[in-house]
């Protein structure tokens, strides 16, 4: 029999998607799975909606609101599968995308190589979808692929990756004191545990940009320490895996991407970051910043630049996804 993998469903306020979530997830081509829901305290019609779907193996588990990473840890509580699929409420799943990454299985007995996968971003229509290749996007040592991460300020969706029992249960569990970033600080985590990283090019998830109301968009004092927190686990979990001048470089270059963008309001953040710069050996050195922010800032100073780079931002994006839902709806 065929190992069983669990599909894990951490849901809050996600009523307008779970149904094509879920629905996703009972897709896949892969025959022994099972799927698990947390509905985490939601205030809409999110568990009501999923109930509809439960059966011998899919299971919704409902609990009082306590962010995203307990509910996480909630339904790994359940999760009985020799293998884990992470499954945010509004991403989706290509029917074969968990079949195409076991494939690889048989050839690591051990369990400790960790599966990746093409991403694309969609708003409303995932047939439109963008797959833009990054330097993630390959075969890589674990220092490597963090290395590459942390220098390049790039990123792999939680619905990516396709993680074994033995890997989870090695690196425990979500870090539930994080807000912001938490699934940066896990995945690295099980990165610097694992032995490789095998990308699998034909296994495809879609990665929904939803609009501004996103926690991955939220700017609160506590979100901001979050990221930091992460940032500074992240650099200890790839120093675990190869101390040098490289990873300490690595390290640097994305806490002065944070220092960056929380410049110059956020003064005692700042001086973590520039403290945990100079424990990795590095001088300060005085930001960089993008043109159009510097431009605006010399005219109407830092706070009011920013709302204006902020607001265009949030702006285009809502344009964009408004535009395609339209379309959405049209076709």
């Amino acid at each position: 029999m065929s190992e069983l993998v669990s599909i894990l469903i951490p849901a809050y306020n996600a009523q307008k998607w779970i149904s094509q979530t879920i629905n996703s997830a009972l897709s896949q081509t892969w025959p022994n799975k099972e799927i698990i829901i947390v509905d985490d305290g939601s205030r809409d019609n999110t568990f009501t909606i999923a109930k509809q779907f439960e059966s011998s193996n899919l299971k919704i588990v409902s609990q009082e609101n306590k962010g995203a990473s307990a509910a996480r840890n909630k339904a790994l509580e359940y999760a009985q599968g020799d293998y884990i699929q992470w499954l945010d409420a509004d991403d989706l799943l290509a029917s074969n995308k968990i079949s195409t990454q076991m494939e690889f299985s048989e050839s690591d007995p051990k369990r400790l190589t960790l599966y990746t996968s093409s991403h694309g971003t969609f708003y409303w229509r995932p047939e439109k979808a963008k797959f833009l290749p990054s330097p993630l996007w390959t075969d890589l040592s674990p220092a490597e692929w963090m290395i590459t991460k942390l220098s390049k300020k790039l990123w792999m969706p939680n619905s990516g990756w396709l993680v074994s029992r033995r890997l989870t249960e090695k690196v425990g569990p979500w870090n539930e004191q994080l807000s912001l970033d938490d699934d940066g600080e896990y995945f690295c985590r099980i990165v610097a545990a694992s032995e490789k990283i095998k990308f699998v090019r034909e296994a495809k998830i879609y990665y929904r940009q939803s609009g501004t109301g996103q926690l991955s968009r939220s700017t609160s004092d506590k979100a901001f320490q979050s990221v930091f927190l992460s940032h500074k686990l992240i650099i200890q979990h790839l120093l675990s895996l190869e101390d040098s001048e490289k990873t300490r470089r690595a390290g640097v270059k994305s806490l002065l991407g944070l220092y960056q963008f929380l410049y110059p309001d956020h003064v005692k953040l700042l001086n973590d970051i520039e403290t945990l710069i100079i424990e990795l050996g590095s001088p300060l050195i005085s930001p960089m910043f993008e043109w159009k922010l510097d431009t605006l800032r010399r005219f109407f100073g830092w706070k009011t630049a920013k709302n204006i780079i902020d607001a265009s931002h949030k702006l285009k994006l809502a344009a964009a996804v408004k535009w395609d839902e339209i379309l959405y709806r049209i076709s």
